[in-house]
């Protein structure tokens, strides 16, 4: 059986962001902050069924390419259908490319990003904790996310949006999505695209965003 609640995968195959680091530690410290206990790796085989079973989160910290081995594809899909929660930060978007069940989970695909800027982000549900830390109009610089189609699906509800206005580079309009989150199954599901940058981690707002994730994603 585990010997953490938590379990924070930082494991990368392809771009590895600098602030991989600060956002487990920061993880760490919120998962601390509600008694739970949290270990990060890098090891594949932590994904199987015993080492999933009675977690209460996992996360895909910024992972990108092919980091899990089929048996730990097959391990986190029941984990999550069976009643567990995954939370998925920033450059997971582009995590798993020939998996076709993260693909479905996420709605879309990683595209790219106009150069690192401030921007804005637009709540669009100020009810869900993953949001409601937020003011309705929120300044913030990152990589503002482009997807291979449109996030937005009859199974994903938008917490966030980017306004394009805000910065240069969009291509979806008014409607871009950021952050959102779906249930599947017994399971629950969060992706933020935000936490580009090393310092976002130590932000009061975008820790409590993240702190919110939280709070949806295990009570």
């Amino acid at each position: 059986m585990p010997t953490s609640d938590v379990l924070l995968c930082t494991r990368t195959a392809g771009y590895r962001h600098a602030s991989i680091p600060d956002a487990a530690a920061a993880l760490t410290a919120l998962a601390a902050g509600r008694g739970l206990s949290a270990e990060t790796t890098e090891d594949p085989a932590a994904f199987s069924a015993e080492g999933l079973a009675g977690r209460a989160l996992v996360v895909l910290v910024s992972t990108t390419g092919t980091v899990l081995t089929p048996e730990g594809r097959t391990a986190l899909e029941a984990y999550l259908r069976g009643g567990g929660a995954l939370l998925a930060l920033h450059a997971a978007a582009n995590a798993e490319p020939d998996w076709p069940f993260y693909g479905d989970l996420l709605g879309t695909r990683f595209a790219g990003h106009p150069p690192l800027q401030p921007g804005a982000v637009l709540v669009e549900d100020p009810r869900h904790p993953a949001a409601a830390p937020l003011p309705p109009r929120w300044e913030w610089t990152d990589e503002w996310y482009e997807y291979t189609s449109h996030p937005r699906t009859p199974d994903v509800h938008v917490l966030l949006r980017a306004d394009e206005t805000a910065y240069q580079g969009g291509t979806l309009g008014d409607d871009h999505p950021i952050a959102w989150c779906r249930t599947i199954e017994r399971g629950r599901f969060l992706f933020t695209a935000l936490g580009h940058a090393p310092e976002a981690y130590r932000d009061p707002s975008f820790l409590a965003h993240l702190d919110g994730a939280l709070t949806w994603l295990i009570g």
